[in-house]
């Protein structure tokens, strides 16, 4: 059986073993107690599992007194904005994001529709064990339901400031847009259709039947390459269940990966809205071209997106997300939002007159390979003490995890804090010595 997953990115669990409506009850009724009396926003994904999710989530949170406004299938940035916009006291994102379908998991949002800063995130788990006090049969909380809030997002996102929608109009483009069966149905073909663009639609209806394996990597990507080149496209995106990673498929029909989603986003920006950029310690070292190239600098945090958002509110960053597809857009909010992505992307394009192809191939290319090894839960810890003795006499970097830095190359090895994993990632200047130096890495950590 599968453990139960609980970090600061909420609580995930393969449904009907470790996570279940039990459970699901308890987590949300602590969590309401945490908060206060107030109102709640919850949103989900189009997991199979949402709706019994949904129910545990309300039962949960209206019997300790909270009121609950639903907003149905919508993705995650769209409940954290929809917190953030109004005067609710946090909320609850229903979604494993991309882990399989047999998967579900609850994200928690603060107030200020940030997921919860590391140590709230820790003052709330460690109430878990406390006993609930239920409310009376008179003081349970309401519930109302809101269709309007993915209406919101995509006005916000129109709304950027240095956003000419006018001219990414003016351009046409065909675009092909995989949502995966995922949320990102109820909202990306809108976007582009507001944007004047002609929308080819792969896996958009939101049945929580995923098309494909759900992360948006270049290998899953097949059907969506295929069909830019089948369709003429000018470009290609696909979003993760949730929708707060993007991927690009170029007019080629070539896939150019995760990573070029934030790049092209902080060219675009920087352009026009000067300010330091952070990312995560896995994320791409072109950020640090695209800084020079601005005369600004790389803040790196801890993987995640709440330590991004967080340093970016520090330091009144423009721009800023992970490495994964994460586009972070402040005018929009400070979490991962893959509809502002393809405004940002798009706009790039209309304002440059440049395919997303030539785009790319201005940013300096270094080449990723990214493994993982799967480990019993118990055994997570010993595989990273292991890490440490594997490289000696070499730069080395704690924040998270353990990253080694050489000259033309660097290793993260970290915990997944949402399954039984340790992550390997690996970047250097050829695709050849990145792939040598994963593989090398994965078996010193197996051996």
């Amino acid at each position: 059986m599968s453990k139960l997953m609980v970090s600061v990115s909420g609580v995930r669990g393969i449904f009907g073993e470790t996570l279940t409506p039990d459970i699901v009850l308890n987590y949300a009724a602590h969590f309401g107690a945490f908060l206060g009396k107030g109102t709640i926003v919850i949103g989900r994904d189009s997991r199979v599992t949402g709706p019994l999710m949904l129910h545990a989530v309300v039962a949960g949170l209206r019997s300790v007194g909270c009121d609950v406004v639903d907003l149905g299938v919508v993705s995650t940035p769209t409940v954290l904005l929809a917190v953030e916009e109004s005067s609710a006291i946090g909320g609850i994102s229903i979604t494993a994001s991309h882990n399989p379908a047999q998967w579900n998991a609850m994200k928690f949002v603060d107030g200020n529709g940030m997921f919860l800063f590391p140590r709230r995130a820790a003052a709330f788990l460690s109430t878990l064990e406390q006993p609930i006090t239920w409310a009376a049969w008179d003081a349970i909380g309401s519930y109302r339901q809101d269709a309007e809030a993915s209406r919101r997002h995509i006005d916000k996102v129109l709304a950027i400031s240095y956003l000419d929608a006018d001219a990414i109009r003016a351009r046409k483009y065909k675009v092909v847009i995989d949502t995966v069966n995922g949320a990102g149905g109820v909202i990306a073909p809108q976007l582009l259709r507001e944007l004047g663009c002609e929308v080819i639609e792969l896996n958009t209806q939101p049945t929580g039947l995923f098309a494909h394996t759900p992360e948006p990597l270049n290998k899953n990507l097949g059907q969506l390459e295929a069909a830019v080149k089948e369709h003429g496209a000018d470009i290609g995106f696909a979003t993760d269940p949730d929708v707060d990673r993007l991927a690009i498929v170029a007019e080629d029909g070539t896939c150019i990966g995760e990573e070029f989603s934030l790049l092209l986003a902080e060219r675009f920006v920087l352009a026009r809205n000067s300010g330091d950029i952070v990312t995560n310690l896995s994320s791409s070292m072109a950020s640090e071209d695209n800084a020079a190239l601005y005369g600004v600098k790389v803040h790196r945090t801890k993987v995640g997106e709440i330590n991004v958002g967080k340093k970016m509110m520090e330091v009144g960053s423009p721009i800023g997300g992970e490495g994964n597809g994460g586009v972070i857009c402040p005018e929009v909010h400070y979490t991962r939002d893959a509809p502002a992505g393809i405004a940002l992307i798009l706009g790039y394009m209309a304002e440059s007159g440049k395919s997303v192809g030539q785009l790319t191939a201005e940013i300096p290319h270094y080449y990723f390979a990214k493994n993982r090894v799967e480990v019993a839960p118990d055994m997570l810890d010993d595989i990273m003490e292991k890490a440490e003795d594997i490289f000696v006499d070499v730069p080395k970097d704690r924040t998270d995890g353990l990253k080694i830095t050489g000259g033309n190359y660097w290793i993260h090895i970290r915990k997944s804090g949402t399954e039984p994993i340790v992550r390997v990632y690996v970047e250097s200047e050829t695709a050849e010595r990145s792939e040598q130096l994963c593989r090398e890495t994965i078996a010193k950590l197996m051996a």
